[in-house]
Parts: structure tokens; C-alpha cells; sequence
């Protein structure tokens, strides 16, 4: 990995002008005498942050030591930085941003008005640990609708490793792909919640749900799922091709799933076709 290295000028710039744009009022201090500048002053600035008035003086002389990531953080909540601006500020400090944050279940409503625009493509939305989030009709007819299932229900792992039924929708020999590529996305997404709840929880149940998870969690094979082509074994269309795009939302923690059919398929025109009966529940499962 290249180490990263310190903007020393671009720091101390984006300090004097993020300070600059924060009154003693929005800090919670007395506006005192007359100022002759705008915004805070180094010391209060540093008082905020918990550190030597000189240490914050000689980061915005550009001549200061690398500071720490606790630094850092606490520089962020002295000058109300929002979290492009920490980023930001990480990055010029020579730093990666923290982990990124987490959206939660709650998918925005812009996305959910692009999946009903995408009425001839499946799409789905998933979140890092690949939880089902929102689906278009598309989607829900060629690989079933299960975002409504509780606990882990909708879990793409959960559901590839602790029921084995959904795995008759994909050719046998490559499950054992399949496998591997479920659990290496999962630790990819494990790595960015360090310490997280519900990444601990939903482990330790595939651990003690299925020792093929076990075995493969512990080879610490990390792969992010980007693209893939993969082959589903639809009850009315029989075997169909499909290229599996993920793209990442900003907060990093959801991703738009957009199924499409290989160059020169004719699957636009059979998806057209579908038509989910009443009461199937259709296998398939990304």
C-alpha cells in the first residue's frame, strides 16, 4: 500500500477558512469585544479541540507534525465540519477517511424512483452486508420478492449458506464460485464496520449455521462484488444469462444491483414476457 503523505499548505489553508466560517455564537462561546476577523481565533480553536494553542498555531503555519486521527476528529467537531469536510480534512492530514456512514435500511427516495423507472431491468437495492432493501417488479418476478422477510431472511449470504433451497436456481457446479464470492464481499463490508453489531451477529450465525461459511470465512479471502456474469435457472424462462453490475451509492453502505442481459442475448426480449404468477415463489437469489 503507498503510504499516504501530509498537504501541509492545503491543511493549513482548509483550517483557516473552515475556522473563519464559524462565529464564537455557533461554538457555544461568548462573542466577547469586537473582532477585527471573522470567525473563531486559533486559541479558541484549540481550546474546542483539546489541544496546545501552539500545536494548532503551527498546523496553520503549514509547519506542524502530522497530526493523529483523534486530532483530527476532534479539529472536526471544534470547526462543525459535515462529513465531506472530515473526509476532506483526513485526507489532506494524510489519512484514509473513516469507515463510511451508515445509511441504514432506509433507501432514498430518489433511488427507489429510479427502480420504478427501470421497469424492463431487474434491479435491486442492497446494503453492504447484502441485505435486500427494495426491489423493482422486475426483479421480485425473475428472482422472487423478499424484502418484507425479518432477521436475516433477506440476507444474500444468509440465504445462499443457511437455506440451501434457493441454490437449485443456479447451476451446480458453480456454487462452489457462488460461495466464495458471497463470503468475500461479506469480509470487504466487515472491514469497514470494525466492531459492529450486526456484523458480529450475522457471522456468528453463519458460522454456527453452515461449516462450508466456517471454513471459508476463515481463509480471509476479501473481494468487493463489483461485476459479475452469472447464470439463473428460472422456472419459466429456463436458463438465462446475466451480467450483475454494482453501483455504490455516496454513503458507500447501499448498492444498486442492476441486472442486464449479455451483448447480443435475446433475454430483453423474454424479460419482457415475464409475467410472475400468483402465489410463486421463485428461487433465484443474487
Amino acid at each position: 500500500m503507498i503510504p499516504m503523505t501530509i498537504a501541509r499548505s492545503d491543511l493549513a489553508d482548509f483550517l483557516r477558512r473552515s475556522r473563519a466560517r464559524i462565529g464564537p455564537e455557533d461554538a457555544g462561546l461568548p462573542a466577547g469585544p469586537r473582532r477585527r476577523t471573522p470567525g473563531l481565533r486559533r486559541e479558541e480553536v484549540a481550546q474546542l479541540a483539546g489541544m496546545s494553542a501552539d500545536y494548532y498555531i503551527r498546523l496553520e503555519q503549514a509547519r506542524g507534525p502530522q497530526p493523529s486521527t483523534q486530532m483530527l476528529a476532534a479539529l472536526a467537531r471544534a470547526l462543525r465540519l459535515s462529513d465531506d469536510e472530515l473526509d476532506h480534512l483526513y485526507l489532506l492530514a494524510g489519512h484514509r477517511p473513516p469507515a463510511a456512514r451508515n445509511r441504514g435500511d432506509e433507501v432514498a427516495p430518489a433511488l427507489l424512483h429510479l427502480l420504478d423507472q427501470l421497469d424492463a431491468t431487474p434491479a435491486q437495492v442492497l446494503n453492504d452486508l447484502g441485505d435486500v432493501l427494495a426491489q423493482n417488479a422486475m426483479a421480485q418476478a425473475l428472482l422472487g420478492g423478499v424484502c418484507t422477510v425479518s432477521e436475516h431472511g433477506r440476507n444474500v449470504a444468509w440465504r445462499w449458506f443457511g437455506d440451501t433451497r434457493p441454490r437449485a436456481a443456479y447451476p451446480a457446479e458453480e456454487h462452489d464460485y457462488y460461495s466464495r464470492l458471497h463470503v468475500a464481499d461479506l469480509r470487504a463490508a466487515a472491514a469497514h464496520r470494525p466492531n459492529d453489531a450486526a456484523v458480529t451477529h450475522l457471522v456468528a450465525r453463519l458460522r454456527a449455521a453452515s461449516d462450508e461459511f466456517a471454513e471459508l470465512w476463515d481463509r480471509h479471502e476479501v473481494a468487493v462484488r463489483r461485476h459479475s456474469r452469472m447464470r439463473v435457472l428460472h422456472g419459466v424462462l429456463g436458463p438465462v444469462d446475466l451480467d450483475s453490475q454494482v453501483l455504490l451509492t455516496p454513503e458507500g453502505n447501499q448498492r444498486l444491483i442492476l441486472l442486464t442481459p449479455p451483448p447480443g442475448s435475446d433475454l430483453t426480449e423474454r424479460l419482457a414476457a415475464l409475467r410472475r404468477p400468483a402465489g410463486t415463489d421463485t428461487m433465484a437469489f443474487t
